[in-house]
């Protein structure tokens, strides 16, 4: 099989030659430390290019994702042309910051004594009233100049390469929603005022819904997977009331779901982490195809239980090593017998792509790396 053949029959839970592999996306990427110590690890000359500049993910170089056998590549629409943001360094509190503010107003912001992660250091609508939202300068989903050469870049994958075409992450519909507020104060207007909340779900919205209608004129005929997303839960089960988000959140994320189906025949992903279990037959029933990350360690994330009770319906995509636990500290030879476990759970029947639990941290050794990935292809033969 292709790249591509094998990833959509797995996708369409028909059983594959060997269980698809994936590395480079949003979530299914490698933190820049840790890729920087894995090609040096094997000997790859590369230099570090910065995919995503929130979680400093790296983007990998076309010989690892060869060395690691590699199904899946991307593509990714831009800003604007009338975005003017970018990074830039501050001083605050005593540190220097490097500042990315994005078009929802959001900063997000990097120590620079400490260059890991951007984390949230405003959010723009953390005083809003209920007629604040109306008046805030909504960015435009339907800027045609975010898709400038979108289109190519997706056919010379399709036409010149083996390999399935998956997107950047899109759709996030709910997680904008508490950066613009701030996540304790949008908790809490869950519970007071869910009119406020259904407002600014409206716009968010009407934004991936703009975006989509471009994005899928452009690239629908040609992408094989599409990713969405918004985390539901957490370790231990849902971050807000399952009530709540039947209530409120769930019918505009079936809305934009379903309209997405309308117009493609790629495959659907949805991303959550976390004790999601009790939210997977929602998913489903919005149209959902595919789970991202599959939190093995997370409660009530038992990968054999997910496969039994909804294997039939949802393929998974991850899932293949315990991240907090396993792959950042365990010997490489834990790590291949914690891969054999997961994917002797999951590969069964297909409906199942394999990757990590979320992106490679910096710290996790390039011997892990290497296990991890060289267990997956060893391992994932059916025949």
């Amino acid at each position: 099989m292709t790249s591509r053949e094998r990833v959509l029959a797995a996708l369409d839970h028909k059983t594959p030659d060997r269980v698809p592999i994936d590395l480079g996306g949003n979530q299914t990427g490698i933190h820049k430390n840790a890729y920087r110590n894995l090609v040096a690890h094997l000997g790859i000359k590369d230099e570090v290019r910065i995919m995503d500049a929130v979680q400093q993910l790296a983007a990998p170089c076309e010989e690892l994702l060869e060395r690691f056998h590699v199904d899946t590549r991307y593509i990714h629409a831009g800003a604007p042309s009338s975005w003017t943001g970018g990074i830039v360094r501050a001083e605050r509190d005593g540190r220097v910051w490097h500042d990315l503010t994005d078009e929802f107003g959001v900063r997000w912001s990097m120590p620079e004594d400490a260059p890991y992660y951007m984390d949230i250091t405003l959010h723009p609508l953390a005083n809003a009233k209920l007629a604040d939202i109306e008046d805030f300068p909504w960015p435009k989903g339907d800027d045609p100049t975010r898709f400038a050469g979108l289109r190519e870049r997706a056919l010379r994958i399709r036409n010149e390469t083996p390999y399935a075409v998956v997107s950047g992450i899109s759709g996030v519909v709910y997680e904008i929603c508490w950066y613009m507020r701030g996540l304790e104060q949008w908790f809490c207007d869950l519970l007071t005022q869910p009119e406020f909340c259904a407002a600014m779900l409206d716009h968010t919205l009407k934004f991936w819904l703009d975006w989509f209608r471009l994005f899928l004129d452009e690239v629908g005929d040609v992408v094989d997977v599409i990713m969405i997303g918004d985390d539901l839960a957490g370790q231990n089960g849902p971050l807000f009331r399952p009530d709540i988000y039947r209530q409120i959140v769930k019918p505009r994320q079936k809305r934009l779901v379903q309209y997405i189906r309308s117009r493609t025949n790629a495959r659907i992903w949805y991303h959550t982490c976390g004790s999601c279990m009790e939210f997977i037959p929602d998913l489903i029933d919005n149209g959902i195809q595919i789970l991202n990350p599959v939190q093995v360690s997370a409660r009530n994330m038992n990968p054999a239980e997910l496969k039994r009770r909804f294997g039939n319906q949802l393929a998974f995509w991850g899932g293949g090593c315990d991240a907090q636990h396993v792959l950042s500290r365990a010997t490489p030879a834990e790590v291949a017998a914690n891969v054999r476990e997961n994917m002797r759970a999951l590969m069964p029947g297909g409906g199942y792509v394999f990757n990590n639990v979320h992106n490679i941290q910096g710290e996790v050794p390039p011997e892990n790396i290497v296990a991890l990935f060289d267990t997956a292809y060893e391992f994932g033969f059916y025949s």
